[in-house]
Order: structure tokens, then C-alpha cells, then sequence
């Protein structure tokens, strides 16, 4: 089993501000063009009959994934998107020129939502997938359509439909083998600098991380896998509170999940189960995913107070100790992420 070993090639990090992962558009598909009521009038033929050309469609807004991306930033000064109207029909069955679809390039993972239901529209997760988000009118038709044996001269022709304006919401959800899971300053940003080639920022107090960001994870034999450090949760993050809830949505893409509870934390199963509390109360699926426990900043410890820590360790957890700073058991940790991933 591969991990998009090409696609990730060189990336390094998100910078935090260009990290933009929501975005509210208003897509406007064009109108239909009319249809033609139009006769032949010929020398040779003074009554020829209708003829009248159907109108051409109205242009779509289009979504299509694209493994160039890698958020919404391109789309934060286009508030609005407006395809062309289709052209009227002509004499001579001349159907009318459609109007130009609009194509919206999207990172992968992102979420297209109704803005006034939430209702989820459609989701991108392959390169090239494409989604008509709003469909442009059809065209009229033109009055030969509607020649019978008893109507032979009819006088009438379609309209072209209107086009469809909308607000929509575009959500990044951030697609990574591996999310990392656990409160701030729990040693996550520390831990990606070192396992990949990301630099993010890092700092000894909280909340230093205020967007996701990714790292390429170079493996034995050229293989390699991809990383997210995801913003520092807070207990009642599920509920609004702290930079949690925003982010909470970018682990719902990651196959695995690496919970990261600092060796200096008093209690680590508590403050374990109080952050699957938090990820179960925003989505009762994540729990269904791998999990694998690191405790972090073991090199903060002397080996009799490690030896304390130990003890509050889920023993049930599959689970393992490291110190990013002196990388002590890192090359382990990816030997065990990797075979998880492959299991």
C-alpha cells in the first residue's frame, strides 16, 4: 500500500497565512438562451415553414478537484462567480452558442455546503473530479419544434430558463495519512519538524500552532507518508470553545491518529480520554480509526519519574515513548506508524 509518495514530493509546510480553509461564494449559473420563432421566407419558398434555431444553454459553475491546491486562498477575493448566458436561437435551426462554464479548481478534501441549510452538497477527494455545483438554464425552443400536421405555422417558442444564483460554503477538510491529535504545546509542531521537512512554528506556550500544517514523512526504501499537525484541542472544543471546533474537521480525513500527551502531564490516560471525549463528541466516527498513543518530551523526565508516568499509561493503548528534541525512539515511531497504516 502506497501513500501518495508522488503527489507530496517537496512539500513542506502550509504558511499560516495563506492557510485558508473556508470560504462563502455566491455561484451564478447563466440563463438559458431563447428560442427563435422565425419563419423561411425564400424566394422559391414563401412558405417555408418554421424554422426558428433552439437557444443555447446557459453556463455552469463547475468544481474540480486538483492536487495542485492546497486551500482556499484563490477564492477569498471572489465573492462571486457568474457564468455567461446562453445566446438565442437564429433562423435556419441555428441553435444558439452556450454559454462558457466556469471551472473552480479546489484543493482535495474540500466540502461544498448549502450556506442557508448546511445541507453537504457534493465533497472533492480525487484529482480531476469534477461536480456541477450550479447548473446553467436550458435553452428554449425554437417554433420548428412545435410543428405539427394541424399546426403547421407555429407562432411560438420557448424562453430560455433562468439561471440559478446561490450561496455556497466551501470547506477544507485536509487529506493526510496521519492527523496529530492532542492539547497545546503536547509537542505535535516539535515532532513534525523533526519527522519531516515542515517548520512550523513552535514555542513553549499555547496555541502556537493556529493552522494545520502538513510534512512529508520520508520512509525506508523511498517510501513515505504524509503528516498533519492539527491545532491544539481544549476540553470543549466539540462545543465552540477555543480554536478546536475549527479544526476538528481536518482529522476526519486522516487514516490514522496519533495522540501526543506530553511525559510532563500528571495524569496521561486522563487527559487521553479527555481528548477522544472531544473527538467523539464532534464525531462519534473517529473513533473508529487507528489510534497510537506517543508520549512526548520523555527527555524532560529522570528514569524514576518516567517510571511514575508509566503507570498512568492505557495499557489497553498501543502506545510509545519519544523525545522529539533528542530523537530519542522517532526512527521506532515511524516503523510502527507505517506498519499500522499498511496493516
Amino acid at each position: 500500500m502506497r501513500f501518495r509518495q508522488t503527489r507530496f514530493d517537496g512539500l513542506q509546510t502550509l504558511a499560516s497565512d495563506n492557510f485558508i480553509d473556508y470560504v462563502k461564494i455566491c455561484s451564478r449559473s447563466g440563463r438559458g438562451g431563447a428560442g427563435s420563432s422565425h419563419f423561411r421566407r425564400e424566394k422559391w419558398a414563401p412558405l417555408g415553414g418554421p424554422d426558428g434555431g433552439d437557444g443555447g444553454h446557459g453556463g455552469s459553475i463547475i468544481v474540480r478537484g486538483s492536487s495542485q491546491l492546497w486551500t482556499l486562498l484563490h477564492l477569498k477575493y471572489t465573492k462571486h462567480i457568474i457564468a455567461d448566458p446562453g445566446a438565442n436561437g437564429s433562423a435556419n435551426k441555428m441553435t444558439g452558442v452556450s454559454g462558457k462554464n466556469i471551472i473552480v479548481e479546489v484543493p482535495l478534501g474540500t466540502v461544498a455546503k448549502d450556506a442557508e441549510t448546511g445541507e453537504v452538497r457534493f465533497e472533492i477527494l480525487h484529482h480531476g473530479h469534477e461536480v456541477v455545483l450550479t447548473k446553467g438554464g436550458r435553452g428554449g425552443l425554437g417554433n420548428w419544434n412545435f410543428k405539427t400536421s394541424t399546426n403547421q405555422a407555429p407562432e411560438y417558442a420557448q424562453p430560455g430558463e433562468d439561471g440559478i444564483e446561490e450561496w455556497i460554503v466551501l470547506e477544507l477538510k485536509v487529506l493526510a495519512d496521519v492527523g496529530l491529535v492532542g492539547f497545546p504545546n503536547a509537542g505535535k509542531s516539535t515532532l513534525l519538524s523533526v519527522v519531516s521537512a515542515a517548520k512550523p512554528k513552535i514555542g513553549d506556550y499555547p496555541f502556537t500552532t493556529l493552522t494545520p500544517n502538513l510534512g512529508v514523512v520520508k520512509h525506508r526504501n523511498a517510501q513515505s507518508f504524509i503528516i498533519a499537525d492539527i491545532p491544539g484541542i481544549i476540553e470543549g472544543a466539540s462545543e465552540g470553545k477555543g480554536l478546536g471546533l475549527r479544526f476538528l474537521r481536518h482529522i476526519e480525513r486522516n487514516s490514522m491518529l496519533l495522540f501526543c500527551v506530553p511525559a510532563t502531564t500528571e495524569n496521561v490516560e486522563a487527559e487521553y480520554q479527555t481528548l477522544i471525549s472531544e473527538l467523539g463528541a464532534h464525531n462519534p466516527e473517529l473513533l473508529d480509526k487507528q489510534r497510537l498513543l506517543a508520549i512526548t518530551k520523555c527527555d524532560m523526565l529522570l528514569p524514576d519519574e518516567l517510571a511514575e508516568v508509566k503507570k498512568t499509561v492505557p495499557a489497553n493503548l498501543r502506545h510509545i515513548y519519544i523525545s522529539a528534541a533528542t530523537n530519542f525512539n522517532i526512527e521506532r515511531l515511524k516503523d510502527v506508524i507505517w506498519d499500522m497504516l499498511n496493516a
